[in-house]
């Protein structure tokens, strides 16, 4: 497992990790080196992991990308930048375990494209949604065209990269941004005891949710369904469906292995 470094901060809680982006005289604003600690993190996901919380230090989750880093860079360069994101926004989008967001303060471009790859995210009211590329002159990089598209459309994507509109925590939810508003310094709680519950479930249906549907829903309808029906069938003949229809049968809480 990947250890603390100075930008990202890993601590374990039962079977929950808690990872903590830890650049808050930045507002966790996301350089090189926080993207390459993500990276060795995801590649080497805990066996005894069930889920993840990722939350931000001091305040906010990310205001986005470090613009100190990218003042100049060649094409090539922004396109090897821009493609390695790429690679480690899917591994959070595609790992092992689901991965839980605890939003507060700044969720802002490469923070909110962050957030978009997460499965569950939990927003705080005081949460500023916001994609300012616009008034910086440069276009989204980090996946954010496909994956915040998916979530509000691609019309609202381009008014809010247009405008600079800022989404509250409620509003972020309304929309699709969050799958939860709640009050001030309630969501790292809120994410948490969401963690557990999915903790809970089957290990092995948390990967096909996590790895499945996704990709359901770019296939073609036929094709879509056939897959559907491949993971049922993988799913509904394994132990930990025995497991939990005889924990049904029985009343009590199911226990997967």
């Amino acid at each position: 497992m990947a250890q603390d470094t100075d930008v990202l901060s890993i601590d374990r809680k039962g079977t929950i990790v808690h990872l903590t982006l830890n650049r808050p005289e930045k507002r966790n604003a996301l350089n090189d080196a926080t993207i390459a600690a993500l990276d060795g993190f995801f590649a080497d996901v805990p066996d005894t992991a069930r889920a993840i919380v990722i939350s931000g230090a001091g305040g906010h989750f990310s205001s986005g990308l470090d613009l100190s880093e990218q003042v100049r860079r060649e094409p090539l360069e922004v396109m090897a930048h821009s493609r390695n994101w790429h690679r480690v926004m899917e591994a959070i989008q595609y790992a092992r375990v689901p991965v839980v967001a605890a939003l507060n303060g700044a969720v802002m471009g490469g923070g909110l494209e962050m957030a978009a790859a997460c499965h569950v995210r939990v927003a705080e009211e005081s949460v500023q949604f916001r994609m300012p590329e616009g008034m910086r002159g440069i276009f989204v990089g980090g996946g954010g065209s496909v994956r915040i598209a998916k979530l509000i459309g691609e019309d609202r994507l381009m008014e809010m990269m247009l405008t600079g509109r800022i989404y509250s925590g409620a509003e972020g939810e309304r929309i699709g941004l969050a799958h939860y508003a709640l009050s001030e310094g309630s969501a790292l709680d809120k994410a948490f005891e969401l963690a557990e519950r999915i903790a809970g479930n089957s290990p092995t249906i948390n990967q096909f949710i996590i790895h499945a549907i996704s990709r359901i829903s770019s296939m073609p309808p036929e094709a879509g369904l056939y897959a559907e029906s491949l993971a049922a069938a993988l799913s509904q003949t394994g132990p930990d469906a025995e497991e939990g229809l005889n924990a049904f049968l029985q009343k009590r809480k199911p226990v997967f292995r």
